[in-house]
C-alpha cells in the first residue's frame, strides 16, 4: 500500500489520461497525437537518414564565388565605371587624366567589347544599361572614314554575337546582322581576300600600310561569319569567309608553314616569314577554333592546324643557353630572329586546347604539344616574374646559341630522349627562379606592358586542361601587379617601363583589357566551370561562342564540305 500522499499524487496525475482513454471517440485521436509527437522527437534527436541535398541553383540567385574572383570583378567595375562616367559613348577611356578617345570607329567600342564580360561576371545592371547604346547603333561613318575590317569583326561583331549567345537578347543579333552585312564589301576583291578597311555606308574600301594583307587579318573572321551564317541562314556570310579558307587549302605552302603576308590581288603568299606573332597569331587560332565551333565538322581546317602546330614546334621553338627557357620566335627564309613577343604567349593555350580536343593526334604529337604548351607558358610567366613591376614586357630579344641548330628545342628534346630521358623533365620545362637583370638571357625590345591578355589566357586554358593550381597562382600574381601598378583614379593604364620603379603610366586603357584580360582572370579564379572548353570556344578577342553542329539543310544551303 502506497503512502497516502503518494497515492493521491498518482491518482490525480492519471485522471486526465483516464478521461481521454476512457472515451472511445477521443481514444484514437489521443493515440494519433501521441504517436506523431513521439516520431517528431525521434526524427529531431536521432535522424534516420542524411538531410536532403540543397535545391538546384536558380539562375536568379547569385552564385558564391571566390575572393580572388570578387577582386577581379571589382577591378572590372572600377574600369568600366570610369569609362561610363568620363568617356561614354566614345570608344575608350584615357585613364590617366580621365579623357576619352575615338580610335575604333566611334561606335562605343568599350561597351561592345565588354558586354559578355558583364554577363559572365553577373553584372546584369551594367549589361542592361549598355543595351541602350546597342539599340541606337547605326554603325555609320562619314565618307572619309573607314572601319578596320579585322578589328571591327573581332571586337564589335564578336562582342555582339557572344553577348547574344549568353543572354538571348534579340537586339544583339539584329545589330550583329546589320554590322556583318555592312562589312561585306571588304571581301569584294579579285581574290576574295578582304581589304584592310571598309566604309560601312558607301561600301568603299582601302588598303592598310602596304599593298599586301596580313595573314592574321585575312584568316581571323571565320568564327564570326560562320556563326552569323548559322544564326541567320544568310549564305553570303559563309561563302565570303570560306573563300579565304579555300585559298588556304590550296596554298602552295611547305609542311604547314604559312607566310605572314598574302597578296590581295590573287591570294598568293607574298613573303617567306613564318611567325606566331602580330602578323599571324590569330590565324593559327582560327584554324583550330573554326573546326571546334562547327562541332568538329569542317575537318580540313583542323588538318591545317595540326600541320601548322607541328611546323611551329619543328621550326620556331628555341631554348636559351643558360636557364633553358623555352620560347617561340619567327623566321625569315629559315633564319630565326630570336624576337619573342608577348602576343605569342597565346600559343601555349592554343596547343593545350588542341591536345584536349583533337582525338586523332598521335601519341607523339600529344606529348610534344603538351610539353611545348607548359614550357612556353612558364617562360611567359618568367618574363613577368623577372621584372621589378611583376608585369611582362611587350617584346624581348632572346640570347642565342653559337649555332642556330644547337638552340632549337627539338635538338635538345631528341638528345634528351637519346640519353634515356634522364630525370624525367623535358628540356625547357624545368622551373627556375626569377633572375636579376644581368642574368636575364634577353633584352627588352619594347619595355611596355600594354594590359595584354595572352599570358593569362594561356594560364586559364592550362589550368582547365591540366588542373595544375600553379597556373592560378601565377595568374593571381599578375593580377596583384596590375592592381599595384596600373590602377588609376579613373581606370587602369598601360605602363611604359616594366622594370622601372616608380612606374610611368601610358594614357590608354584598351578595350581588350575588359574584354580579355579581366575576363580570363575572372574565369581562372571561379570554381564553377561556367564555359566548358568542350561546349564553348573563344574568338581571338576572348568572346565565347557556343559550339554548334551544321544541320543537313545548312550543309546544302551553304555548300559546306569537309
Amino acid at each position: 500500500m502506497l503512502p497516502f500522499h503518494v497515492r493521491d499524487t498518482v491518482t490525480h496525475s492519471r485522471a486526465p489520461l483516464s478521461f481521454a482513454f476512457g472515451r472511445p471517440g477521443l481514444r484514437w485521436i489521443t493515440w494519433i497525437l501521441v504517436s506523431i509527437a513521439f516520431l517528431f522527437v525521434c526524427w529531431t534527436l536521432f535522424p534516420l537518414r542524411d538531410p536532403p541535398p540543397p535545391p538546384p541553383h536558380h539562375p536568379s540567385r547569385p552564385r558564391p564565388i571566390s575572393y580572388r574572383a570578387v577582386r577581379v570583378r571589382e577591378a572590372f567595375v572600377h574600369a568600366y565605371s570610369g569609362y561610363k562616367k568620363h568617356a561614354l559613348p566614345y570608344d575608350e577611356l584615357l585613364p590617366v587624366d580621365g579623357g576619352k578617345v575615338n580610335n575604333f570607329n566611334g561606335w562605343g567600342l568599350t561597351p561592345y567589347d565588354s558586354l559578355d564580360t558583364m554577363w559572365i561576371m553577373g553584372l546584369h545592371d551594367l549589361f542592361g544599361e549598355s543595351m541602350e547604346l546597342v539599340a541606337k547603333s547605326t554603325f555609320a561613318l562619314d565618307e572619309a572614314s573607314f572601319a578596320p575590317f579585322f578589328e571591327t569583326v573581332i571586337r564589335y561583331l564578336g562582342g555582339a554575337l557572344s553577348a547574344y549567345a549568353l543572354s538571348g537578347e534579340p537586339i544583339l543579333l539584329a545589330r550583329a546582322d546589320d554590322l556583318g552585312r555592312m562589312l561585306l564589301p571588304a571581301f569584294n576583291t579579285t581574290s576574295g581576300v578582304p581589304m584592310y578597311a571598309v566604309n560601312t555606308v558607301t561600301g568603299k574600301t582601302r588598303l592598310g600600310w602596304g599593298t599586301d594583307a596580313l595573314w592574321s587579318e585575312i584568316a581571323s573572321n571565320q568564327m564570326e561569319y560562320k556563326y552569323l551564317a548559322h544564326l541567320t541562314g544568310r549564305t553570303e556570310y559563309y561563302e565570303k569567309t570560306e573563300t579565304i579558307m579555300r585559298l588556304m587549302y590550296k596554298a602552295n605552302t611547305t609542311d604547314g608553314i604559312f607566310p605572314t603576308m598574302w597578296t590581295i590581288e590573287n591570294g598568293h603568299p607574298a613573303n617567306s616569314q613564318f611567325s606566331v606573332g602580330a602578323f599571324a597569331d590569330s590565324a593559327h587560332e582560327y584554324l583550330l577554333k573554326q573546326w571546334l565551333l562547327s562541332g568538329q565538322s569542317e575537318t580540313k581546317s583542323r588538318d591545317l592546324y595540326v600541320k601548322s602546330a607541328n611546323a611551329i614546334i619543328d621550326n620556331l621553338l628555341y631554348v636559351t643557353p643558360k636557364r633553358n627557357l623555352l620560347f617561340v620566335t619567327d623566321t625569315n627564309g629559315g633564319e630565326p630572329s630570336y624576337t619573342f613577343e608577348h602576343l605569342s604567349c597565346f600559343l601555349p593555350g592554343l596547343l593545350a586546347l588542341g591536345v584536349l580536343t583533337i582525338p586523332d593526334l598521335s601519341l607523339r604529337e600529344k606529348e610534344l604539344h603538351s610539353w611545348a604548351a607548359q614550357g612556353l607558358a612558364y617562360t611567359c610567366w618568367m618574363s613577368y616574374a623577372d621584372q621589378a613591376t611583376g608585369l611582362g614586357p611587350d617584346e624581348m630579344k632572346m640570347d642565342r646559341w653559337a649555332d642556330n641548330a644547337e638552340g632549337r628545342w627539338m635538338t635538345h628534346v631528341e638528345q634528351w630522349e637519346k640519353e634515356g630521358r634522364l630525370d624525367g623533365v623535358p628540356p625547357g620545362l624545368r622551373e627556375v627562379p626569377p633572375a636579376k637583370k644581368e642574368d636575364w638571357e634577353y633584352v627588352h625590345q619594347k619595355s611596355t606592358y600594354l594590359l595584354r591578355p595572352e599570358t593569362v589566357e594561356s594560364f586559364y586554358i592550362l589550368w582547365k586542361t591540366t588542373g595544375d593550381e600553379r597556373w592560378r597562382e601565377y595568374g593571381w600574381s599578375v593580377f596583384e601587379a596590375i592592381e599595384k601598378h596600373s590602377r588609376t583614379q579613373y581606370g587602369y593604364a598601360s605602363i611604359w617601363q616594366v622594370n622601372t620603379l616608380p612606374v610611368q603610366l601610358k594614357n590608354e586603357m584598351p578595350s581588350y583589357f575588359l574584354a580579355e584580360t579581366l575576363k580570363y582572370l575572372y574565369l581562372l579564379f571561379i570554381d564553377e566551370d561556367m564555359l566548358p572548353l568542350r561546349d564553348w570556344v573563344f574568338n581571338t578577342e576572348a568572346h565565347p561562342f557556343p559550339i554548334f553542329k551544321w544541320k543537313p539543310w545548312e550543309r546544302v544551303h551553304h555548300h559546306i564540305t569537309r
